[in-house]
């Protein structure tokens, strides 16, 4: 294809037909090939069995089939039981890898919420709190100022009742 130039659809069309067949092609051989195999492996490993002969030949050979497949039917069970084990000994181990490595919790956000919604949040949908944070702010810091007020003139007299104290332990 030339540089700049599109393909057009019909083109498009026709290539993908062309490679659908191949790829079917190739499916069908991949598929003939296998079932050649298993014909040759069952030939290999299970000849014909010989059906020539008496009743009681034939009841014999029968047996020996039952018995082997059961013998079959106990490694089928034995090898499932297996394979259960492990898979939830997989999942166990895979629990304990979340476990250890933690949840990770995702970045709290900061809301913007009341005094009364949060009091609400902790102690549930049924209690009503309504509580004035503010007033009772306001009202904390009036009796701070206050008694900043009663400490000022007060300054004299706790320096001469720690001078006091002081010559307390000294003439002891």
């Amino acid at each position: 294809l030339q540089r700049g130039k599109k393909m057009t659809s019909s083109r498009r069309h026709h290539l993908k037909s062309l490679m659908l067949q191949i790829a079917a092609n190739w499916l069908e051989q991949e598929a003939n090939e296998i079932a050649e195999a298993k014909e040759a492996y069952l030939a290999e490993r299970c000849p014909a069995p010989d059906l020539s002969g008496d009743q009681t030949a034939l009841m014999e050979f029968c047996k020996k089939l039952y018995l082997a497949l059961d013998k079959i039917d106990e490694d089928r069970y034995d090898a499932e039981a297996k394979v259960e084990k492990s898979a939830k000994e997989i999942e166990d181990l895979k629990l304990k890898v979340v476990e250890l490595a933690g949840v990770k919790k995702p970045a709290l956000k900061k809301v913007r919420m009341s005094a009364d919604a949060m009091l609400q949040a902790l102690l549930g949908g049924k209690h009503k709190v309504t509580m004035d944070l503010r007033a009772n702010l306001k009202q904390v810091k009036k009796e701070t100022k206050e008694e900043a007020a009663e400490g000022v003139g007060d300054w004299r007299k706790n320096i001469e009742d720690k001078a006091d104290r002081k010559k307390m332990f000294e003439t002891s």
